[in-house]
C-alpha cells in the first residue's frame, strides 16, 4: 500500500504588530495569509466504507483547518501577550476579535503555533507533512514534519 499525501489551501486575513521590533511590523498592518495543509498517509482500503480510496475526506480536513486555525485567526488582531494592562483593555474595547499569543506573532512562530493546532486534532491515520504559510506573494514560511521528528 502506498503512501499519498493531499494538500488543501486556506485564506485567512489576520492583522498584528510586532512588540519592540526594529522595523516597520511594530506598527499594526494586515495581511491575506495563504495556508497549504499537506498530510500523508495510506488510502482507506475498507471496501465497505463511503470513503475507501481516501486518505481523509477534504471536507473533513476543512473542518479541522476552520476549527483549529481559521476561526481563531480569521479577521483578528495578533498580538504577543506583553503588551500594557492599559493598551490591552482598549484594544479588547474598541476591537472584538483580539488574540493575545504568547509569542511574537511572525509567520514563522504562527506557523509553528498552527501546527501544534493541527496536530492534535487529526485523525490517527493522518500525519501532517507540511504547512506553508504566505504572508504576501512572495514572502512565506514552511514547516515540514521531518524536520521536527526527534533523531
Amino acid at each position: 500500500m502506498s503512501f499519498i499525501r493531499i494538500s488543501k489551501q486556506f485564506t485567512f486575513e489576520m492583522a498584528h504588530a510586532l512588540s519592540d521590533y526594529d522595523g516597520l511590523c511594530r506598527n499594526l498592518h494586515g495581511h491575506s495569509y495563504y495556508l497549504d495543509v499537506t498530510v500523508r498517509g495510506k488510502p482507506n482500503q475498507d471496501t465497505t466504507s463511503p470513503k475507501w480510496g481516501m486518505l481523509i475526506d477534504f471536507g473533513d480536513l476543512k473542518r479541522i483547518v476552520q476549527e483549529a486555525v481559521i476561526d481563531c485567526f480569521d479577521h483578528a488582531l495578533v498580538l504577543n501577550n506583553r503588551v500594557p494592562d492599559h493598551l490591552r483593555a482598549t484594544l479588547q474595547q474598541h476591537y472584538e476579535k483580539v488574540v493575545f499569543v504568547s509569542y511574537q506573532p511572525t509567520t514563522e512562530n504562527l506557523l509553528i503555533d498552527l501546527a501544534g493546532r493541527l496536530l492534535s486534532r487529526l485523525p490517527a491515520r493522518v500525519q501532517l507533512f507540511s504547512l506553508k504559510l504566505r504572508e504576501t506573494d512572495r514572502s512565506y514560511a514552511e514547516w515540514y514534519m521531518d524536520d521536527n521528528q526527534e533523531i
